[in-house]
């Protein structure tokens, strides 16, 4: 979970009083924070926030904004935001995009600040906003980065271009000489640590402005003159860019609420495509894309077990910032530009919790009395359990979230029923596993140490997308099993399968199937009671060369609901 260090001092001038820690560890809830740690000698307060869907709070102005909002002021007002329908006036303020970008790098956002002096305390919670932002919720720079420049050194329009890695040249931040982008990956400390990002691509991001004059490579390095924010600084240009748009337009917007709480004046910055984009091909930034949503008073009663009167709920929701309008049962929300984390009514009732008061909802004993037994799915994988370790197999237990390389690049697959985390913490837990032979590749990946043969395998959860269920997904129970040895082929997997399902009871066929994890041919579809219940074969050797494993390996994957479904 992110963690802020803010000036204690400066912290509570901002909430325009002092709170003693204990009466501070309350109030934080309100943030989902905690405090970790107080450094009295160099005034510094230690907090956690625990809400990886609020990267606003992430940062001294943002935790005060909600804090203030929450003892009764009221909620700020940024002039300089852009709708869909109200354009503010960006002047000659303007970014013009390359065509190459559009498969790099193709969004970017940004705006002006000035008004003013950039002091100690200003540059320290400025570099960690973006630190916060671009390492938490931009995926180590991957999905955000942001730079800040000395606006009054830029020439307009800046120009986000498309470069030659080995032609451009400038000097980076924190070196003396000259070097290419694809130098800078290799020998600057920033090219070494987020190279990865870019390295593959035919072209490089880089930003100019009108004269040239060199800003940045995103996401790696500002350049040692203008990309050299300094104390004493009394006008900066911000810009993020990234691979989704609705997350550049947020992390924009926070940053300059942020600055504009601290006391700067924001001006608006509009940004030229030309491609097409979701919020059309001119666009001018920061820029608010949030859109109402609804829920009733009847499901926000039922979720907190609370009858709650309308004057209620709309001081619940104004104690939070959130805008809105109650008609009869119907509760209507204007998230605040800051916010994108109302996915669902039920944020909405999370937030009137929150604001209506925690310490207000009275603890109430459980009224039924039941006993705790295993599930009849529990039951069924325990028993499967016990027949593949009697086959000699080693029982694995892995996550069920992970990257895309791994589930979906690795596998030779196609993502059309992967389910991706709309707003992962990391790349490496951004899909929910489509299926349980990722997990044991990846075992047995780190595992060629070990004496042959492995023989593993793991009874668990996967999900997939599915439009006829109510949540548009499903989630199964699954066997997955692998052996890794100079033998191993389709014959001794399919040995295994016949002795599984005869201790199961269950009579079964296979039938031809093509399935690119596995070699043409010696592949093939487990049916029983007539319907498709699994698959198994020779792992293809390109898979076995994505994972790095030299041995031979065959595998199986069976889905146990429908295999106990079927007659």
């Amino acid at each position: 979970m992110p963690k802020i260090e803010i000036s204690r001092d400066k912290f509570f001038d901002a909430l325009g009083r002092r709170f003693s820690y204990p009466e501070l560890e309350e109030l934080l809830t309100v943030a989902k924070g905690e405090l970790d740690d107080v450094d009295e000698e160099e005034g510094l307060l230690k907090i956690e926030l625990n809400d990886t869907n609020r990267p606003d709070l992430w940062s001294l102005r943002g935790l005060v904004r909600q804090l203030r909002t929450y003892l009764g002021e009221p909620a700020p007002t940024y002039p300089f935001i852009s709708r869909p329908n109200e354009r503010k006036e960006s002047g000659e303020r303007t970014i013009e995009v390359d065509p190459g970008l559009r498969e790099i790098r193709p969004y970017i956002a940004g705006f002006v600040a000035r008004g003013r002096v950039v002091d100690d305390d200003i540059l320290r919670d400025l570099i960690q906003t973006q630190e916060k932002l671009c390492w938490n919720f931009g995926q180590k720079r991957k999905a955000v980065a942001m730079g800040i420049y000395r606006s009054t050194l830029i020439r307009y329009p800046v120009q986000y271009k498309a470069a030659d890695p080995d032609r451009t040249r400038f000097v980076p931040l924190s070196m003396e000489k000259e070097l290419s982008l694809r130098e800078i990956l290799r020998e600057h400390p920033k090219g070494q640590e987020f190279g990865w990002i870019v390295e593959h691509l035919p072209a490089y991001p880089f930003l100019t402005d009108a004269r040239g004059e060199v800003l940045s490579f995103p996401p790696i390095i500002n350049s040692a003159r203008i990309g050299a924010v300094e104390v004493g600084d009394e006008e900066l240009f911000v810009e993020l860019t990234g691979l989704d748009l609705k997350t550049i337009l947020l992390a924009c917007t926070i940053v300059a609420c942020d600055m504009a709480d601290e006391g700067f004046e924001i001006l608006p910055v509009k940004v030229v495509y030309p491609y097409d984009t979701p919020m059309g091909r001119e666009l001018t930034t920061p820029f608010a894309f949030q859109t109402v949503e609804h829920t009733t008073r009847s499901a926000v009663e039922k979720l907190l077990g609370l009858n709650l009167t309308s004057e209620e709920i709309s001081q619940a929701l104004t104690r939070m910032g959130v805008s809105h309008t109650i008609e009869g049962d119907t509760i209507t929300i204007v998230p605040p530009v800051y916010r994108n984390d109302f996915l669902h009514p039920v944020d909405i009732a999370e937030d009137i919790m929150i604001g209506h008061g925690m310490d207000r909802f009275d603890p109430e004993m459980p009224r039924d009395f039941t006993v705790g037994r295993l599930s009849a799915a529990e039951e069924r994988n325990r028993r499967v359990k016990m027949l593949m370790v009697g086959m000699g197999f080693q029982e694995m237990i892995f996550n069920y979230l992970g990257s895309r390389r791994d589930f979906i690049e690795k596998m030779r697959m196609s993502d059309e029923d992967a389910i991706r985390v709309a707003n992962p913490l990391s790349e490496n837990y951004e899909y929910v596993r489509p299926s349980v032979l990722p997990s044991l590749l990846a075992a047995e990946s780190v595992s060629s140490h070990a004496v042959y043969p492995h023989h593993i395998f793991e009874t668990g959860k996967v999900a997939k997308k599915d439009p006829e269920d109510n949540y548009g997904s499903k989630t199964y129970n699954m066997l997955g099993f692998l052996s890794a040895d100079p033998k191993a082929d389709f014959n001794m997997t399919s040995s295994h399968v016949a002795a599984l399902c005869y201790y199961l009871g269950k009579e079964y066929t296979l039938e031809p199937k093509e399935d690119p994890r596995f070699v043409p041919g010696r592949t093939a579809a487990l049916l029983v009671g007539g319907r498709e219940v699994g698959i198994f074969g020779e792992v293809h050797p390109e898979v076995l060369e994505n994972w790095g494993i030299t041995m031979p390996c065959a595998a199986c994957e069976i889905n146990l609901d429908i295999l106990f479904e079927a007659e």
